[in-house]
């Protein structure tokens, strides 16, 4: 077959057939990037061509191999995947310098030029769903089928996991099964002077992989913007790009190097991962809006897979919904021993939905599991005494102060009012300032003018806030650290008494930490902020030798300081319980 506009691609035609007979489930992300595939077929500016996606398949199964050796067999999502960057072209007038028959001179004449369609890839799918063999066979394919010189790069969050990509390569250079490789390999890396002809072709060296015959290079890079950025590469591969905690977009570094070249690829594949509000998140957040159709890019292929909701969990014949090569990359039992392990060890519960399932969770949740997180329905708790705990060490960025409210049956009602500055909220990236908007909107979260904390501004606000909500504070516990001022002007209007000291180690925090864990797990913590529940998610303890933990406050990112504001207000509580009779 042709070039056709009206055709609809070979493999998609299979999957999409697959889904509507219900042999295939999908989630809501992937039913919409078929929807993007079905208006491709639609538009007549958009052509589709078989021959380059068959050349790819025949080429991956004649002359690549996997890691240990074996011969590759391509899986049906990979052609689908591929399918999508080879597939799709368009047409473009340019004008292109023609020389003269005679050799002097020459004109720029106006051409139509054949592009293709997809500059960028995005994969986000489960653990073991073979991505980095993927990436390995786009590479392998591009640095021997290409016949121009290219730079090629692959980067991953640590230069070792990159490597991933580099060792198929090497095996099939080593094991040379297809005739082409074994021309390209035929001959000797040590002949440098002699004939050409016994020289090789294709070979692993300490820069990277190299074509000798074409100049072109594959080699591995570190995932940092200052290293990737200005590059020419004309194909790069990103590895797990949201599971790190990676800090900038390494995507939009390449691809600002990558655009100088006009057929330019960037695969990027990941799975999900369990750090919140790095720069994963905000392209996450465009990647949404491109699913939805908010903005249109035709250049981007997004195949997100995951489970639709987190009760899809126990239900084994949805679990292809976020794994399509499940029973064939990794196999059912793997998945089921990870789900007995989440139900019986919380602290690897968020690791294994995030990993295995494709469900983001917040934070690392090492502490509070996902269900004591979850806030409470509404509740006020006007002319009620209590606790207040005050969490001022990062003056510059975050002020927490938690109220606690014993209730009957031994419950306690809570609630937070944190202050930062506006110029904390503008350097927020935007999947962050989205979150934080949500916490100004509920009133838990207050923002005050200015660069620094106005720590005297901070008094008036809260003081007015408690006469507001009627609040009767009986104690309150501080931690000592840039808190002076504010606790002398405390203690100058409302006298010394219930104001309590907690200084921060584990020698303080390892008890009260226990107890706030049993009232969270018992639901006994009664919060209705979002605010709380972000909070608690970023909890993460260290636990020395003898079994003692304190909040690790390390990740700057991560606002712990509702948590921590809380347990000052349960230890001055528990210092005081008399004044509460």
């Amino acid at each position: 077959m042709a070039l056709s506009n009206t055709a609809t691609p070979k493999y998609y035609g299979r999957f999409r057939d697959a889904v509507i007979r219900g042999e295939i489930p999908v989630c809501n992300e992937i039913s919409m990037e078929m929807n993007r595939i079905d208006d491709l077929i639609a538009n007549p500016g958009i052509w589709y061509d078989d021959e380059a996606i068959d050349g790819f398949i025949e080429y991956c199964e004649n002359e690549l191999t996997l890691t240990d050796g074996e011969d590759l067999h391509l899986l049906d999502s990979f052609k689908l995947w591929a399918e999508q960057i080879f597939g799709w072209y368009y047409f473009v007038e340019r004008s292109v310098y023609e020389p003269s028959p005679d050799g002097h001179g020459g004109r720029y004449v106006k051409k139509t030029i054949k592009k293709r369609l997809v500059n960028k890839q995005y994969l986000i799918v489960a653990r073991g769903a073979a991505k980095s063999m993927y990436m390995s066979c786009i590479q392998n394919f591009f640095l021997n089928v290409d016949t121009s010189t290219t730079h090629q790069i692959t980067t991953a969050p640590t230069m070792k996991q990159a490597e991933e990509v580099m060792s198929p390569i090497r095996t099939s250079i080593t094991r040379a099964r297809g005739p082409l490789f074994k021309f390209l390999t035929d001959g000797s890396i040590n002949n440098t002077t002699g004939s050409k002809a016994n020289r090789v072709k294709l070979a692993s060296t300490k820069k990277g992989i190299e074509n000798m015959l074409t100049g072109s290079l594959l080699e591995i890079r570190p995932m940092s913007i200052d290293k990737l950025q200005g590059l020419r590469c004309k194909y790069a591969t990103v590895d797990e790009w949201l599971s790190g905690d990676v800090r900038e977009d390494p995507i939009g570094a390449i691809e600002q190097g990558a655009s100088k070249n006009p057929d330019y690829l960037i695969v990027a594949t990941s799975s999900e991962g369990t750090v919140r509000n790095g720069s994963g998140d905000t392209i996450k957040m465009e990647l949404m809006e491109i699913l939805k159709g908010d903005y249109v890019n035709p250049h981007v292929s997004i195949w997100y897979y995951k489970l639709d909701s987190i009760d899809e969990v126990g239900k084994p014949e949805m679990w292809l919904k976020a794994n399509p090569n499940l029973g064939k990359t990794v196999s059912y039992e793997t998945y089921q021993l990870d789900v007995e392990r989440a139900e019986k060890a919380p602290a690897s519960r968020n690791d294994i939905l995030a990993k295995r399932f494709g469900i983001p969770m917040e934070g690392y949740t090492y502490y509070f599991t996902y269900e004591e997180t979850l806030p409470h329905r509404r509740r006020d708790y006007w002319q009620m005494p209590c606790a207040m705990g005050g969490d001022l060490s990062q003056g510059d960025d975050f002020c927490a102060f938690t109220f606690m409210f014993p209730l009957p049956r031994g419950e306690f009602g809570i609630k937070t009012r944190n202050y930062i500055t506006e110029l904390t909220l503008m350097k927020l990236p935007s999947a962050m300032r989205f979150k934080y908007d949500q916490f100004i909107k509920e009133g838990s979260l207050i923002v005050m003018p200015g660069t620094v904390l106005d720590m005297m501004e901070v008094y008036e606000d809260l003081d007015n806030h408690i006469a507001e909500c009627g609040y009767d504070v009986r104690c309150f516990g501080y931690d000592p650290y840039n808190a002076k001022a504010f606790v002398e002007r405390w203690e100058s209007e409302n006298g010394p008494y219930g104001l309590e000291k907690v200084i921060q180690g584990a020698k303080t925090e390892s008890v009260p930490l226990g107890e706030l864990k049993k009232l969270a797990s018992e639901r006994m913590l009664l919060f209705d902020e979002n605010l709380m529940t972000f909070a608690m998610g970023n909890c993460i303890t260290m636990e020395d030798t003898n079994g003692n933990r304190k909040l690790l406050k390390k990740r700057h990112e991560a606002k712990i300081d509702a948590v921590a504001a809380m347990m000052d207000a349960f230890i001055a509580y528990k210092l005081n319980r008399e004044a509460f009779e």
